[in-house]
């Protein structure tokens, strides 16, 4: 029930409002969220870098129905590129296809993404796109097979495990060769779309992962759940896939410990890095997404606090998460 609350917060128009002037909700986003600058990205970024991790940055942003704010977030991308160039450091990035104006039309998109991607090229980046709502998979789908049909192949896909149609979208993107991020899914789906139930979610994920990791190119395993790392990590091992072939990747701000774990172990790594000012829907996604975290920041933030003195036992809130 928490998780569903925290999903239609993220999605409700009153509350990104409302509740992003909340202080305590805008301190609770530097947990998830580098901060709002590109300086405070890139500050973030190296020091991900010095802990042997590898990183994707996202400029936060979503659902724009305005051309002109679409081209204003295609133009913080080239930014971002120009600056992770000049400065050397390796980092990919991720994009949503609402944000480069998808919900405005379709040359608006490709004029935005196409700039993107000639810019991404001559930075030597990745462009991962991400899968948002279910009411954009088709036409996220439909705009990589139209970008591999020009030559672009320094892109990306993410699936959701939760959505019962993935089965099929995984195999159509093996069989072209399109680099596939496997997640479980942050948006509230109906149950004819989407399965429910955390176990099913589960199950259904280990399925597509080890299709992914047997057929997958460079394939991308994209969870915080230690058991679906664990069986991952077996597959890959029964596949003869060496640490070096398949990529671990997880959010900032969430299970730095297991993060740090992976790492020491020898496996690939790369941290999800949002920044920007428009973190508000992020933030409730990933609240929903491990709705203990709710707790974990509040007690990280009392702590910190000088009421933490006057209230111990908040410190048992305060573990990693």
């Amino acid at each position: 029930m928490l998780r569903w609350g925290l999903r239609a917060l993220a999605d409700s128009g009153i509350a990104r409002e409302l509740i992003p002037r909340v202080p305590i909700t805008r301190a609770m986003s530097r947990r998830f969220v580098a901060g709002e600058s590109l300086d405070d990205f890139v500050g973030v970024v190296r020091e991900t870098r010095r802990q042997g991790m590898d990183v994707t940055g996202n400029y936060l942003g979503e659902a724009i129905t305005d051309p002109a704010r679409a081209g204003e977030a295609a133009e913080e991308y080239l930014r971002l590129l120009d600056r992770l160039r000049d400065e050397g450091l390796d980092v990919n990035v991720s994009v949503k296809p609402s944000q480069m104006g998808m919900d405005v039309s379709g040359s608006v998109l490709l004029a935005n993404v196409r700039a993107l991607l000639a810019r991404a090229r001559e930075a030597s980046a990745f462009v991962r796109f991400d899968m948002e709502s279910s009411a954009y998979t088709d036409r996220t789908l439909d705009l990589l097979r139209t970008l591999w049909d020009e030559g672009h192949r320094r892109i990306g896909a993410v699936l959701q495990a939760s959505l019962r149609r993935t089965a099929g979208d995984l195999e159509g993107l093996l069989r072209i060769g399109i680099p596939v991020r496997l997640c479980k899914g942050a948006y509230a789906e109906p149950p004819e779309i989407a399965f429910q139930g955390a176990e099913q979610i589960r199950s259904r994920f280990r399925e597509l992962m080890a299709t992914l990791l047997r057929d997958g190119t460079d394939p991308a395993i994209a969870t915080h759940d230690e058991t679906l790392i664990r069986d991952g990590l077996e597959l890959a091992r029964e596949s003869g896939l060496s640490p070096a072939r398949f990529e671990l990747q997880l959010l900032y701000g969430v299970r730095r410990d297991l993060q740090k774990e992976l790492v020491r172990r020898g496996h690939r790594v790369r941290v999800y890095i949002p920044f920007g000012v428009n973190w508000y829907p992020y933030l409730m996604r990933r609240l929903a997404e491990r709705p203990e975290n709710v707790l974990f920041v509040a007690g990280s933030m009392l702590k910190e606090s000088p009421l933490g003195t006057l209230f111990p036992g908040a410190r048992g809130l305060g573990r990693e998460s």
